[in-house]
């Protein structure tokens, strides 16, 4: 058989999961219902119409190519952090790397301070929703008053016709320091293990991804807490180094983004899905290439100043591959 014929043939067995965290994905409207000030024309950071068009188009064309080397076309499931709302998801599969790609989304608002959620993008081509549900993580601050975090977001949906549960997440930052924020994070973690264990109650075999910006690296306590207590495969723990990263602060990098699989992902059973490997998506292109930061994620914003770059954060993905 010819090897470009048979690798083809391969690639159209396989598709990318991947997660991205968008850097405050804010559209140019006031909504009084989020703290979404900093991101309006009058603004100190002046966002406008051009400075959203340009991270729309800037945000579709790095999302089109994730796993594009591994499957030969563009993501069949994305999970998303940093959105405002509906508004800026309809922006976003309709701008010009998108358009083409059969997405539609699962996006549900939660009571977030800053106004940010999580969402699906989804290739309806291949990825049909049965199934959603957000779930509260519940929090107090000092004084024992509730401290809203985002919600997490269970979507269960046929791959393929196989069943598979994608639980979307973005844990409490490390602002306040990461040992004082420490337990919102393993408050995320159990409300997981909570879906996870209900998922498994009505099938013990049910197929899981965890995916998110988990504001903690693989080897941090949360995730190593979720990791043990359902015995999931973290591929991210060997991508961890000092070299490498999803995200860079104080010129450190970390791995906050990250994807986490039942085991079942590695067994072989015809027509059912199995992991394949997995990647942060760092391509030259996403990364400021001179200065002092050089190699770093290429912003949007640097505080107010605008950079008019991508995101922050890198993708993170995994390639699935099906069995016949």
């Amino acid at each position: 058989m010819d090897d470009t014929f048979h690798n083809n043939a391969l690639k159209h067995n396989m598709h990318t999961i991947a997660f991205y965290n968008l850097e405050n994905l804010f559209d140019i409207k006031n909504d009084h219902q989020t703290n979404d000030n900093d991101f309006l024309p009058i603004s100190t950071k002046k966002w406008t119409h051009k400075r959203y068009q340009n991270k729309l188009r800037k945000l579709g064309f790095a999302i089109s190519n994730i796993g594009l080397k591994e499957t030969d076309k563009h993501p069949a499931i994305i999970g998303l952090a940093e959105v405002e709302n509906d508004a800026v998801l309809k922006d976003l599969i309709a701008s010009k790397h998108l358009s083409e790609c059969h997405y539609s989304f699962v996006h549900y608002d939660s009571l977030d301070e800053r106004g940010i959620d999580v969402a699906l993008l989804y290739d309806t081509s291949c990825f049909k929703v049965t199934y959603s549900k957000t779930f509260s993580v519940q929090l107090t601050n000092e004084e024992g008053l509730p401290d809203y975090t985002r919600d997490i977001l269970l979507v269960t949906g046929l791959l393929e016709e196989e069943e598979i549960h994608v639980i979307v997440n973005h844990w409490s930052s490390r602002r306040e320091g990461a040992n004082e924020t420490e337990a919102k994070r393993l408050a995320a973690a159990n409300k997981v293990i909570e879906i996870i264990n209900d998922l498994k109650s009505e099938n013990e075999n049910s197929k899981i991804i965890i995916i998110g910006d988990f504001n903690d690296d693989p080897i941090n306590e949360s995730i190593q807490h979720l990791v043990k207590n359902q015995d999931l495969f973290n591929p991210m723990l060997s991508l961890f180094s000092y070299s490498r990263g999803s995200t860079s602060h104080d010129f450190k990098w970390n791995l906050f983004d990250q994807m986490l699989f039942t085991k079942n992902f590695f067994e072989t059973r015809p027509n059912t899905f199995s992991y394949v490997e997995a990647n942060i998506f760092d391509d030259d292109f996403l990364k400021l290439f001179n200065g002092k930061y050089k190699g770093k994620p290429f912003r949007t914003y640097i505080g107010k100043k605008y950079q008019g770059g991508y995101s922050d954060h890198f993708p993170v993905y995994a390639t699935l591959q099906k069995n016949y």
